[in-house]
């Protein structure tokens, strides 16, 4: 059993089956961070269809047991707690108000280029397309939540209107409940008191979700104790959910004062230790009693590979390749040959890819398979043979850049980043060429060029080239990617191109695109409309939301209406690209007649560079203040990056954007309220953490916020932070934007 206790990771075992653990190894120390908020402390663990043990919640990791030993690879951030996989592999997570995320393309391939803008097919928001799926129904009034008084929180009886805590989504993969359960997404929202159902529709080329039922849930209780948080599939193919039962499920640094009246008034402080596991079944069917599979030979589990219950298949698959059991090799290759159904094909490649004893024959057969799932996966599969760029098995996966599904093209893209620098490039400006309109692929298809950018863009950004979707998209991307890389020379180079005239006007217009979007936040190819039909802005980016990554570099994910090519007021950032000398051949061209000059006007004051006249200049920390600087960057993780996330870009409709925040680079007395407080607002609750931190570590870690991205405001004193705890003791509420504005405005403190 693997264990979490960020930031060690243990794996426990009982060795003499009393059913306790004896056995407690160190698997990993760098599994997340120490003294976070245990909602999002890292988690997950399920053995997946590709081997891996993918993960959710605060930590980069996924680990996977090879040969008996524990072997890691980076991803990113993603979803808060749970995580789920359907048949053909596809992983599931989600996050407090958002019912469903899924990746399309597996999140680890984004982290191989730290300079993606976007990372489309990763944590897809499946409520994009319908927003009904974040409504909840439940029986009974919720008033014990956050903000529950606010406009908007609940319905006007009381009971929570959207989803707050939704957490644990599971796919039903089981065999003893009606049939049309099977590919089901239960989700638990412990805030409400219910467990609710997401039908998924996977028949066109795009994956959609719906709620189950009409103003109804799956699982609701009139039980304000009723705090269901992990639901899993069942090994006799039913269902399994877990309570909490208790009345508090908030974290200490979450307890608002509101809150805590709720609390005692209604004494949910009490009872504890009731919690249980209730098991669903149906009166139209019967539990399967059978033997499990921990005692089964190879060939047993083999033939339970092909078992009708999805949790049987992925336990089998487990135990092969956790005893590597090679000896079962030539019937999983038979199997991976022969079966009539898709899933027992998939599981037999993948459980002979955990043995390594894959051959590639059978991959490239694999790649021609009918079922667009096997496809997909030989596509992954192939990758360990890619290096070598004479091998059979590299012409037949390119053949598959025209794959009739979008998914097997996507994924194409993603594994072309395995190939060796030269022909990478060469595949990926062939894909782009065809399918480079569709921003998923274009997103994975980046992730496979880290350093390698420039190479590509100069084949599209040809002087002869003329201008199609799919140029215009990958000139902008590609350009957008290397200015976020800040390296000089290449920044340099792409700045001159911008202003060399001999060069298409299409190719000019589309350089100087990606540079608005990597340093003014402007519209990308392929930018969600956020239901609207007017053009967009990426305004409002979110790394842990659909499109956006989480971990240094940031992205823009979600997007407000606005105009495109009027990207001055989408970012009010100081200079965010350092160069070490001026962009000479830009400078000249926002002071010339050209078509583009107003445009690069306003993009150079986003550009900085030594003897640049009118920059202002930020005095330098102190040593102690450095001190402190560096303390908050450590409080920062721990306490404030799940919300505002690494790049103090926030996320949208919880926590704002931490980057030139009027608030938080006013007076320093007015975030100092804010942290001591909490603050209140339509965009979500900040907890007030004064409770939980003393005046050093507030002072610490305001000094970093005001010092960190781009913001240059005065560092934080302790002394500071205790006259105004003192000033402010007795308030039992947190702030409003008004109240915040009106002491700007005013230059007075406040009680």
């Amino acid at each position: 059993m693997l264990i979490a206790e960020p930031p060690n990771l243990w794996l426990m075992r009982d060795t003499d089956g009393d059913l306790r653990a004896d056995v407690k190894d160190l698997v990993t120390n760098q599994f997340g961070r120490r003294g976070g908020d245990p909602q999002n402390a890292g988690n997950g663990f399920p053995w997946s269809l590709d081997n891996w043990m993918h993960t959710a919640g605060e930590t980069d990791l996924e680990l996977r047991l090879k040969n008996g030993k524990f072997e890691f690879q980076k991803t990113l951030e993603r979803g808060e707690w749970g995580v789920t996989e359907d048949d053909a592999g596809r992983i599931y997570r989600n996050t407090n108000e958002s019912a469903l995320h899924v990746d399309l393309v597996q999140t680890a391939y984004f982290a191989r280029n730290p300079n993606l803008l976007r990372t489309r097919g990763s944590y897809e928001r499946l409520a994009d397309d319908n927003p009904e799926l974040n409504t909840v129904w439940p029986v009974r009034p919720n008033p014990g939540t956050n903000r529950a008084y606010q406009m908007g929180i609940d319905r006007p009886d009381g009971s929570l209107e959207k989803f707050t805590s939704v957490c644990a989504p599971v796919v039903y993969r089981g065999d003893r409940l009606p049939a049309d359960l099977y590919g089901s997404v239960f989700v638990a929202e412990p805030a409400a008191n219910l467990v609710s159902r997401i039908v998924l529709d996977d028949s066109g080329g795009t994956l959609s979700a719906r709620k189950a039922y009409d103003r109804g849930e799956f699982l609701a209780s009139t039980d304000e104790r009723f705090r269901p948080v992990y639901i899993s599939n069942a090994p006799d193919g039913t269902l399994y959910i877990a309570d909490m039962y208790r009345g508090i499920i908030e974290h200490r640094i979450s307890i608002t004062t509101y809150l805590r009246d709720q609390i005692l008034g209604r004494k949910l402080d009490r009872p504890t230790g009731m919690g249980r596991i209730y098991r669903v079944m149906h009166e139209a069917t019967v539990r399967d009693t059978t033997r499990g599979p921990t005692s089964g030979s190879p060939d047993e589990l083999v033939a339970m590979l092909s078992h009708p219950n999805g949790w049987r298949r992925d336990a089998a698959q487990r135990l092969i390749v956790e005893r590597g059991h090679k000896s079962a090799a030539p019937a999983l290759v038979k199997l991976a040959r022969e079966a009539r159904d898709w899933r027992a094909r998939l599981r037999a490649l993948w459980t002979l890819d955990g043995l390594d004893a894959i051959d590639p024959a059978l991959v490239i057969a694999a790649l021609d398979d009918r079922s667009r799932y096997v496809r997909n996966s030989a596509v992954r599969l192939a990758e360990r043979w890619l290096s070598d760029g004479n091998h059979d098995i590299t012409g037949a996966l390119l053949k598959r850049i025209d794959d009739p599904d979008v998914a097997v093209r996507r994924q194409v893209a993603a594994s072309l980043g395995s190939m060796a620098p030269g022909e990478r490039e060469a595949a990926v400006t062939s894909l782009l060429e065809r399918h480079g309109d569709d921003a998923i692929t274009m997103d994975a298809a980046l992730s496979s060029l880290h350093g390698s950018e420039a190479v590509v863009l100069q084949k599209f950004a040809q002087a002869g080239s003329e201008s199609t979707p799919q140029r215009d998209a990958a000139v902008t991307m590609l350009a957008a990617t290397i200015v976020r890389s800040a390296d000089d020379t290449a920044a340099q180079d792409l700045f001159a191109s911008i202003a060399d005239a001999s060069r298409p006007l299409w190719v000019r217009s589309a350089l100087l695109r990606g540079a608005e979007a990597a340093l003014l936040g402007a519209a990308m190819p392929g930018a969600r409309r956020a239901g609207r039909s007017e053009p967009v802005l990426a305004s409002l980016p979110c790394p842990t939301c659909p499109g956006g990554r989480a971990g240094p570099g940031g992205a823009y994910a979600f997007q407000r209406p606005g105009d495109p090519t009027n990207v001055e007021r989408t970012s009010r950032r100081g200079p965010s690209l350092r160069l070490n000398r001026e962009p000479a051949a830009l400078t000249r061209l926002s002071s010339s007649t050209d078509d583009l000059a107003a445009r690069t006007s306003t993009l150079l004051t986003h550009v900085s560079w030594p003897g640049k006249p009118g920059e202002k200049i930020v005095a330098a920390l102190s040593a102690e203040e450095q001190q402190r600087f560096d303390a908050g960057r450590e409080v920062y993780k721990n306490i404030c990056q799940a919300c505002h996330q690494p790049d103090g870009r926030g996320q949208e409709k919880l926590a704002p954007s931490l980057i030139a925040s009027p608030l938080a680079l006013a007076n320093a007395e007015i975030p100092a309220r804010i942290l001591l407080n909490g603050k209140e607002g339509s965009i979500g609750l900040m907890p007030p953490i004064g409770s939980a931190l003393n005046d050093d570590q507030i002072a610490a870690v305001l000094t970093y916020v005001r010092r960190e991205w781009g913001n240059d405001a005065a560092p934080v004193d302790p002394a500071l932070i205790k006259n105004i705890r003192a000033l402010t003791a007795s308030r039992t509420r947190p702030w409003t934007t008004d109240e915040l504005n009106g002491l700007i405005a005013s230059g007075r403190g406040g009680r």
